[in-house]
C-alpha cells in the first residue's frame, strides 16, 4: 500500500522529524478506497481493502518553502519498524525510506529495539451489565483498523504535537490493526509501542500488518513468494521471523492480506500451509493470525465478501484453526453475511470471529452501512464488524485541536445522544456503545486515572503546567471511563467532556458544565475492586463557576439488568466554592469492607444560581497506608546525540527499576534549578528532539523518574550532555 492507499498524503519533501508534523493533504484531493470503487468498478479493480486502485491526483505545485531550521546532522529519530519479507524493490528508495529485508533482521541488530518494545501486558477484562438494552455481551465484536501515519517516519514514542488520533474508546474494540503498508517503503508493518501499550492497558489485541498490495500499485509477486518460503528442511523463516518480531517488540499477531494478482493453486496452497506454520509458531506465545477475503483457493485474487468455499481453507482445514479471524471484504450482502456466520456454525467455530468491513474512511458516521445485515436490532448479531480507517474522526475535522477530536470521538463511538445510557432511537448511526457491551480492565488496588487520553497541549504536574509544549504518546494514556458519559437526572443534564485548558496530570481532565436544575450523576468506570476496612477513595477536583456540592458513589452490586440504573452508594458530600482552585476529597470506604466495588460516580449538587463548571483531576481507590516510593529507575546514560545550532537531538537510555513501573518521565533541569517535562514512555529508552541550550550552560541535565499506578514518582535518576563549545563559553 502506497500513501495514497492508506490515506495519507504522499510527501515530497524530507522525512519529517519528529517535531515537524506533515501538514494533512486538502480532504477533497485525498484518494480514498470509497473513491476508488467507484473509479475502478468498471476495471474489475474495485474492492481493494487498501484503496490502492484509486487514480493518481495531480496537485497543484506547492510553493517554495521559506527557510526553515538547519536539519540535525544526523537523523536519531526511532520510528515504528517495516520491512520486506526478503528480496528488496529494484532502483532506489525514496527520501526518508529504508528499505529493509526481514528475514535479516534480528533483535541484536535493530538499533531502534527499546524505542519500539512495548512493555504493558495485555490485561484481563470483563463485561459489566450494559447501560442500555440494545448493547449485547457476547456477540458481535469490533476490529478497527487504524493508520496512525505515513509507513516510514511514523514515529516510534510520540511526538511533540497534540494532533493525533488518540483513540480513547477501548472499552468497545478487541482488536486493533496498526494499519499501514506501502510498496514503495515496506510491507510487513509492525506497531509502535504507544499504541500497543495503551491498547493492552485496556485489554484489547494489537495486530501487525501483512499487506501484500496489487500489481497496479507497486505489488510483485515475488514478495508473495518471499513471504511463503520454505528452506531445505520444509520450514518457513519469515514465519519465524514475524513471530521473533512480535514477541521482541510485545504485540500480539498479525493481520495477513495477500492482494497481488498473478498467483495460482499451488502458490495458495503454500500460502495455507505458511499461516499453517506460522500459528504453530506464535500460538504457544498467545499470538494470532486475522486473514483478510482477498487470494482465494485458486491462488487469484477474488474479494468473495462472505466465508465460503473458496478461502474457508484459510480460516479452517480438515487439521482444524488455521486462522483466528476473517476479515470479510466489502463486497457483503445480508444474505453472503448470513451463509457465512451458518458456515462458521458448520465449521464449529465462533460467527463472531469473521469481521464484515465497513468503511469509514471517507464518510464516518454520515456513511449508509445496512447494519441489519451484522447486527440486527431484534435477532442475534449475525457476525462481527470491522471498521476501516475510523481515525475519520480526527481528518474530517478542519479543526484538530484534542477537544473538537474528543467530541467526534465521542459521537462515532457513543452515538448522537453522547450518552451510552441514553441513545437516541432516531440516530441512523449504530454506533458501537449502542450494539456491544463495554468491558473494563479496573480489577485490582491500588487503582487511579488523571483523565490523560496520551495528548495535550501541555503537560500538567499537581495541577501546573511544566511543559507549554504540544504532545502525543498513547502509552501515557489512563484507563479512561469506559461509558462516556452515562448521566442520570430528573433535571437538565450537563455536558460532559474531557478537557484540555487545565489538568491535574497529563493533558487533560473531566469537565461538566450546565445549568444543573437537579443533581446530576456521571457514571465513571466500571470496576471490580475488592474493598477493605482501610481503603480510601481520593477526588481531585475544582469548581470554576458557583460553588457546588460533590458526592462520590460506589455501586456494590450490578444493577438489575440492561439498561437499569447503577445502585451507587453515596458516600461523603464536600461544598467547593470558587475560586479555591484544586482540592483533595478523601472518602473512607470501611463501611464497605468486604464487599466489592461494581462502579464508580460522582454526583454534583448546584448551590447557588450560576452555571456549573466543575472539573475532575483525579480520581483514586487504595488502601490508606502510606506506599513507599518507586525504586529509582538504574543509571541513565545518553546512548546517541548530535548538536546543531545550540540544539540537540538525544537518545536516552536507562536501567528498569527494582518494582512494577507504570512508565517514567523525562525532564530537564534548567541552571535556574526549574524543571521542565520533556517526554515519557512505558519502556527504557526516549528520544529527546530538539533540546535547546538554555544560556550558555556547560552541559544539559535531565532526570528520569519511575511513576507507579498513583503516579507517586521515585527519586530522580540523572545524566548530562556536555553541550559543543561549551569548554569555551
Amino acid at each position: 500500500m502506497s500513501e495514497t492507499d492508506n490515506g495519507v498524503e504522499p510527501r515530497t519533501s524530507n522525512r519529517p522529524t519528529a517535531n515537524r508534523p506533515t501538514a494533512p493533504r486538502p480532504a477533497s484531493l485525498r484518494p480514498t478506497r470509497r473513491g476508488m470503487l467507484l473509479a475502478g468498478a468498471g476495471a474489475g479493480a474495485a474492492g481493494l481493502l487498501c484503496g490502492t486502485a484509486a487514480p493518481a491526483v495531480a496537485l497543484p505545485a506547492a510553493p517554495a518553502a521559506s527557510p526553515g531550521p538547519p536539519e540535525p546532522p544526523a537523523d536519531l529519530s526511532p520510528y515504528a519498524s517495516y520491512w520486506f519479507p526478503d528480496s528488496l524493490p529494484a532502483g532506489t528508495p525514496g527520501p526518508g525510506i529504508t528499505w529493509r529485508s526481514l528475514l535479516r533482521w534480528s533483535p541484536e541488530s535493530d538499533p531502534d529495539l527499546a524505542y519500539n518494545t512495548a512493555t504493558v501486558p495485555l490485561a484481563p477484562r470483563f463485561t459489566p451489565v450494559p447501560p442500555n438494552t440494545t448493547a449485547r455481551a457476547g456477540q458481535a465484536r469490533i476490529a478497527s483498523l487504524v493508520s496512525f501515519g505515513n509507513t516510514a517516519g511514523n514515529p516510534a514514542q510520540g511526538s511533540p504535537t497534540a494532533d493525533y488520533y488518540a483513540l480513547t474508546h477501548w472499552a468497545y474494540i478487541d482488536e486493533l490493526v496498526f494499519w499501514g503498508g506501502s510498496s514503495a517503503e515496506g510491507i510487513v508493518l509492525a506497531p509502535n509501542a504507544p499504541v500497543t501499550d495503551a491498547a493492552h492497558r485496556n485489554g484489547v489485541r494489537v495486530m501487525g500488518n501483512v499487506f501484500l498490495p496489487p500489481v497496479p500499485y507497486g505489488g510483485d509477486l515475488r514478495w508473495t513468494r518471499d513471504l511463503v518460503q520454505q528452506d531445505s528442511l520444509g520450514r518457513f523463516p519469515v514465519a519465524e521471523k514475524l513471530v521473533e518480531v512480535a514477541r521482541a517488540y510485545g504485540f500480539d499477531g498479525w493481520f495477513v492480506n495477500a492482494e497481488t494478482e498473478g498467483g495460482d493453486s499451488e502458490l495458495a496452497a503454500r500460502m495455507q500451509r505458511f499461516l499453517r506454520a506460522l500459528r504453530a509458531a506464535g500460538e504457544p506465545h498467545g499470538l494470532t493470525i486475522t486473514w483478510y477475503d482477498a487470494m482465494n483457493s485458486t491462488g487469484r485474487v477474488g474479494w468473495q465478501g462472505a466465508l465460503n468455499e473458496l478461502n474457508q481453507e484459510f480460516y479452517e482445514d480438515r487439521r482444524g484453526k488455521v486462522a483466528d479471524t476473517v476479515f470479510v471484504d466489502f463486497r457483503w450482502t445480508p444474505a453472503k453475511l448470513a451463509a457465512s456466520g451458518d458456515l462458521a456454525d458448520r465449521l464449529g467455530r465462533s460467527r463472531h470471529e469473521l469481521w464484515a468491513a465497513v468503511d469509514m474512511e471517507s464518510n464516518g458516521w454520515n456513511s449508509k452501512v445496512d447494519w441489519d445485515a451484522i447486527v440486527p436490532r431484534g435477532s442475534d448479531h449475525v457476525v462481527s464488524y470491522g471498521f476501516y480507517r475510523p481515525e475519520w474522526t480526527r481528518n474530517h475535522l478542519a479543526d484538530r485541536s484534542p477537544g473538537a477530536f474528543h467530541r467526534a470521538d465521542d459521537r462515532f463511538w457513543t452515538g448522537g445522544s453522547l450518552d451510552p445510557a441514553h441513545p437516541s432511537p432516531e440516530d441512523a448511526w449504530r454506533a458501537p456503545a449502542t450494539v456491544v457491551a463495554d468491558r473494563s480492565t479496573v480489577t485490582a488496588l491500588p487503582f487511579a486515572c488523571s483523565f490523560n487520553t496520551g495528548h495535550g497541549e501541555r503537560w500538567y504536574e499537581d495541577g501546573e503546567p511544566v511543559s507549554d509544549t504540544g504532545w502525543n504518546h498513547l502509552g501515557l494514556q489512563d484507563r479512561l471511563p469506559g461509558r462516556r458519559w452515562a448521566v442520570h437526572t430528573t433535571g437538565t443534564r450537563p455536558e460532559v467532556t474531557l478537557d484540555f485548558a487545565r489538568a491535574w496530570r497529563g493533558g487533560s481532565s473531566l469537565l461538566v458544565t450546565g445549568g444543573l436544575t437537579a443533581p446530576a450523576t456521571v457514571g465513571l468506570h466500571a470496576v471490580r475492586l475488592p474493598l477493605t476496612r482501610s481503603c480510601v477513595a481520593e477526588l481531585v477536583h475544582r469548581t470554576e463557576s458557583g460553588p457546588v456540592t460533590v458526592e462520590l458513589g460506589v455501586a456494590t452490586r450490578e444493577p438489575s439488568g440492561p439498561g437499569q440504573e447503577v445502585p451507587y452508594t453515596w458516600l461523603k458530600a464536600e461544598t467547593l466554592a470558587a475560586g479555591q482552585g484544586w482540592r483533595t476529597t478523601r472518602v473512607r470506604l470501611s463501611e464497605l469492607a468486604g464487599r466489592t466495588a461494581h462502579g464508580l460516580a460522582v454526583r454534583i449538587t448546584r448551590r447557588g444560581k450560576e452555571p456549573v463548571r466543575w472539573r475532575l483531576g483525579a480520581l483514586t481507590v487504595r488502601e490508606a497506608a502510606a506506599r513507599p516510593r518507586p525504586a529509582t529507575p538504574g543509571p541513565p546514560a545518553v546512548s546517541a546525540s548530535a548538536q546543531q545550532s545550540g540544539k540537540a537531538f538525544v537518545r536516552l537510555t536507562w536501567q528498569r527499576a527494582a518494582e512494577p513501573v507504570r512508565h517514567y518521565e523525562v525532564s530537564r533541569v534548567l541552571p535556574d534549578g526549574a524543571r521542565r517535562f520533556l517526554g515519557g514512555t512505558c519502556g527504557t529508552a526516549l528520544y529527546l528532539p530538539g533540546v535547546e541550550r538554555a544560556g550558555r550552560e556547560k552541559a544539559a541535565v535531565f532526570e528520569i523518574r519511575a511513576v507507579d499506578e498513583l503516579y507517586v514518582v521515585s527519586a530522580p535518576a540523572r545524566t548530562t550532555l556536555t553541550w559543543t563549545g561549551a569548554s569555551d563559553a
